[in-house]
């Protein structure tokens, strides 16, 4: 379940939550099953997150840092990832993801994910 206080935060905008991250920098940032539909994450970092199965339809994570975040089973329904870093992100179970939306992102072939999001690059081993 997400971090209640994580989640305010974030809702709070980007420039708040950046400030914070860059603040703490060990804290483990837990969103797991977060509903963050339609939230405008436009350059947030989100690095080594836990977002499996968070709600994220609708969503602008253009030019966010996903470097090692846990997506598993995250809804990306109309996810915009423009320009996002998608660096060794576990993608497996992502509903909704679809190749053109993948390779609109940074670093997607170095991602964990499913067969049917192979778009063309290896899959890297975990």
């Amino acid at each position: 379940m997400a971090n209640n206080q994580q989640m305010d935060l974030l809702k709070q905008g980007i420039q708040a939550w950046n400030a914070w991250r860059a603040e703490q920098t060990q804290v483990s940032v837990d969103l797991t099953g977060g509903a963050l539909r339609g939230m405008d994450l436009e350059g947030a970092n989100l690095s080594g997150a836990d977002l499996k199965d968070a709600d994220l339809r609708g969503a602008n994570l253009s030019g966010a840092n996903l470097n090692g975040v846990h997506l598993e089973g995250a809804n990306f329904f109309k996810v915009i990832i423009d320009d996002a870093d998608l660096k060794e992100a576990n993608l497996r179970g992502v509903q909704f993801l679809q190749c053109p939306q993948l390779q609109s992102a940074r670093n997607w072939q170095s991602s964990y994910r499913d067969e049917d999001l192979a778009c063309g690059a290896a899959i890297p081993s975990s």
